[in-house]
């Protein structure tokens, strides 16, 4: 698969097989955060994957509309400290684009395996942070659920159910886009 075909082919989907995801897959997504572009190379991402004991025990920490990403094999939990990148005028702690980068290059990656990887942002970082024995100078980034697509959807809201059918529609460019100064839509 070419990249932008994992482009169009990636979905946050929320129903998951219960098969494990295999090493050689897991290690091929950390491979692709690993080889992320990060502000003078200081690569500020840390993960934590969760497949065995303590999985049970991260799916604690998910909020209650969340439910459907305890049917997932596996969990990766983002952290970053922002001292651990750049930290520029007007607020630019680069921390947060490094690791989003990362987050992307591995969701793409993910794709072309045949995996669903669905970043998350409704969780306990609290808790996350005990689970994990993540030190308190780290940000609890993200949840990433991920695994196999599933077809068992008993754990979706209905609202949730909706949303697997089609992919969530778009803004047109002119809208995000500009050409020359703010405001100015691309065509």
């Amino acid at each position: 698969m070419d990249v932008s075909d994992a482009v169009q082919h990636r979905r946050a989907l929320r129903t998951f097989d219960p098969r494990p995801v295999e090493e050689e897959k897991v290690r091929a997504m950390i491979e692709a955060m690993r080889l992320a572009p990060s502000c003078n190379n200081n690569q500020p991402w840390r993960l934590v994957v969760c497949s065995g004991s303590v999985l049970s025990k991260v799916k604690e920490c998910l909020n209650r509309g969340n439910v459907w990403a305890t049917a997932a094999p596996l969990i990766m939990v983002l952290a970053a400290k922002p001292s651990d990148d750049c930290r520029l005028n007007e607020g630019r702690d680069y921390y947060l684009f490094g690791c989003g980068m990362a987050v992307g290059q591995m969701l793409l990656q993910a794709t072309e395996l045949g995996l669903t990887a669905h970043p998350i942002a409704g969780y306990d970082p609290v808790m996350a942070r005990v689970v994990l024995g993540i030190p308190n100078d780290y940000v609890v980034i993200a949840f990433i659920i991920c695994g196999y697509p599933g077809e068992d959807d008993s754990l979706l809201s209905d609202r949730q159910k909706v949303q697997q059918l089609l992919r969530p529609e778009r803004r047109p460019i002119g809208h995000d886009f500009f050409l020359d100064a703010w405001g100015r839509p691309i065509s």
